[in-house]
Order: structure tokens, then C-alpha cells, then sequence
């Protein structure tokens, strides 16, 4: 008897040890939308400071309140005056088809920042229904269902 082997299993998995090393450095570099909500809506000091890594166009167009606005470009000019070292970063863009936060991150740690990409970037923070701000004041749409399933508290992972 013949066993066809599918796409998914051509590659066979990993073993648990080389995955649990892989996504404990995934979750290290990486935070969600979700989480850094919740982190800035539980009041006080979350710990860390958001960066908007996108321009002043885009950040004009609407940004997540708090966030401090660092352009990608502008980051090692910049950072020190802006930015405590001691303190983490979180780096956002557009969404999942920007590389600017992973950008922002990586100039940023080659400064000595302990740095964080939010995936999803500030198209999902809208998409999830939360509070952005723009140039005429503060805003929220509807959360899209795709992303936000009605009365999730997170991503309902």
C-alpha cells in the first residue's frame, strides 16, 4: 500500500522542543493588537512605549492614542530624544503587508531598544473596533466580525 504524503506534512513538523524555542522567540519579538489594548486600557504604566513607525501623512490619517510617532527613516536621529532606553517599544505600521514596524524594531535594537512588532498594525487596531485618533479628534468604527468576534474580550485564542 502506497502513502501519499500531503502538502501540509512534506516537511515534516518539528519536534516539540525545536518549536516551543521557535515560538517562545516569536513571542518574544512579536505582541498583538489585543494585548496592547488591553496593556494601555488597564490604566497606569503598561510598561512600554508605542511607536508609530509610518509618516506624518499616515499618521495624520489616524493613529492609536498614546502612540509617540517615529518614522521609520527618522529612528536613529531621533530615538534618544523621544525614547527612554530602559524602556521597551512596541513598533506599529499600516498592517500585515507593511514591513515598517519590522523596520522601526530593527533600527531601534540597533540602537540597544528591546523592541516589539504589533502585529497587525493600526489596520487591525481599526478593524478591532478601538478608539484611533486623527486630525479632527478621536474615532471608532464597528469591529469587523473577522476580527473581532462580538463580545470577545481578545482574540479568543
Amino acid at each position: 500500500m502506497t502513502t501519499t504524503v500531503n502538502s501540509v506534512l512534506r516537511v515534516a513538523p518539528a519536534s516539540p522542543a525545536e518549536a516551543a524555542a521557535h515560538f517562545r522567540v516569536s513571542l518574544a519579538l512579536h505582541t498583538d493588537v489585543s494585548d496592547v489594548a488591553a496593556a494601555l486600557a488597564a490604566g497606569g504604566d503598561p510598561g512600554f512605549v508605542l511607536v508609530d513607525s509610518r509618516s506624518a501623512e499616515a499618521w495624520d490619517q489616524g493613529h492609536v492614542p498614546g502612540a509617540v510617532h517615529l518614522p521609520t527613516g527618522l529612528v536613529p536621529g531621533r530615538a534618544a530624544e523621544l525614547l527612554d532606553p530602559s524602556v521597551p517599544v512596541v513598533t506599529y505600521c499600516w498592517g500585515p503587508g507593511c514591513d515598517g514596524a519590522a523596520r522601526a524594531a530593527l533600527a531601534l535594537a540597533e540602537l540597544g531598544y528591546r523592541v516589539k512588532e504589533m502585529l497587525g498594525g493600526f489596520e487591525y487596531w481599526v478593524r478591532e473596533g478601538l478608539e484611533f485618533e486623527t486630525r479632527r479628534g478621536r474615532e471608532r468604527r464597528a469591529p469587523d466580525p473577522l476580527t473581532a468576534p462580538v463580545g470577545a474580550g481578545d482574540c479568543g485564542c
